[in-house]
This record gives C-alpha cells, structure tokens and sequence, in this order.
C-alpha cells in the first residue's frame, strides 16, 4: 500500500533493536484519515470472505481493527491480556510472548463473544515473530470458528512471522512488508521497492 509506506518513510523512526517507531501515525497518536484508508484496502483484499467478526489483541490494533469491522458492518472483538472482573464466565485463553516488551502474556477473550457460527478476519498493526497472531488464531481454533485470514498494517519481513504462517496455509495480507532498516541511516526497503522475479523479461 502505496499511501502506508510513503507515511511510515516521512514519519516512521528505526531503533536499535529491529523497533521501526510509528507511533506519531498508527499505534499512539493515530491519523483517522490513514486508518480508514487501510481499513478500506482490507475491505477489498477480504470482501470475498463473508467476515462476521474482526478480532484483534489489545492494544495497538484496536483503532486499525475497530476501522476495519465499520467498513465490513460487523462488530470488533479484541482479546485482553489480563484477567479482569468486568470477564465473567468461560473464556478462551492463549500465551503471547511480546516480542516488543519481552514478557509473555496470557491473552482471554469472553466465550459469549466467539462461536463456531462465526467468520474471523484478524487485525494487528505488526507481525514480527507472529506470537501475537499465533495467540489469536489459537483462541479462534478453541471457538470453533472460522479463521478467514489475518491483516497487518506493517510486517517485518526480515522476521520469521510473514513465513511461518503462509507456509502453515494462513492467508496474510501484509500492506506494508519491511525487508530492511538501518538505524544508523534510518533507511527502510520495502518489499514492494525490489524488482519483482521476471521484471523486464519477454
């Protein structure tokens, strides 16, 4: 997605540690008109799915997923990482390991909000190892439902994520896929920069 990476060139900042910062447009301070034009492109990638849910992980996929089920007219669900008294009930339960914090997390969400009737189209803002979405589809297989594929704003995919859940079968859409940064120079390539395999052949 043209729009996201011309963005997260101009304002997206690269730390040591493989950490690319956009939190002045995306996960912090978010911009409405970016977040909607990404739920729509998530519309069109997705809209032969008949989605009934969107499901994300709390909390820097809520306005990116939160966007997309508006654009589908379905509700948005997000699984929480700690046990709350507003959860009564039964819940389905996962551990994520937060490759940003470096902490696991055991991730719930209410079973009154998931069945096996349901049509799932998970959304995050980052895939990097793919512990988080690993943790939602997990969460997704206890309910029975119907895991229609995932969406990421930004993948690392220099990071083993991307790989790992297309070869398990996973439909990904990926609308901004990182191959490499550099925080000494701040330079970011992105997939769609490299010449694609048979470029100028006849």
């Amino acid at each position: 997605m043209q729009l996201l990476e011309e963005r997260i060139r101009r304002d997206g900042t690269v730390k040591e540690g493989d950490i690319l910062k956009v939190d002045s447009f995306l996960n912090h301070q978010i911009d409405p008109e970016l977040i909607t034009a990404i739920a729509e492109e998530f519309h069109r990638l997705f809209a032969d799915c008949d989605v009934t849910k969107v499901l994300t992980i709390e909390a820097s996929g809520i306005a990116i997923a939160i966007e997309v089920a508006r654009v589908f007219g379905v509700p948005m669900i997000f699984a929480k990482k700690n046990q709350t008294k507003n959860i009564a009930g039964d819940v389905y339960t996962s551990k994520v390991t937060s490759y940003t914090h470096g902490r696991v997390y055991d991730i719930i969400l209410s079973k009154s909000f998931l069945g096996p009737e349901d049509r799932v189209l998970v959304i995050d803002d980052f895939l990097a190892n793919g512990a988080a979405m690993d943790g939602l589809i997990e969460i997704i297989k206890q309910s029975g439902a119907k895991l229609c594929g995932c969406g990421v704003a930004v993948e690392k995919g220099f990071q083993p994520g991307g790989k790992e859940l297309r070869e398990r079968g996973v439909r990904l859409e990926s609308l901004a896929i990182v191959d490499s940064m550099d925080a000494s120079t701040g330079k970011i390539v992105f997939r769609s920069d490299r010449p694609q395999a048979g470029a100028g052949l006849r």
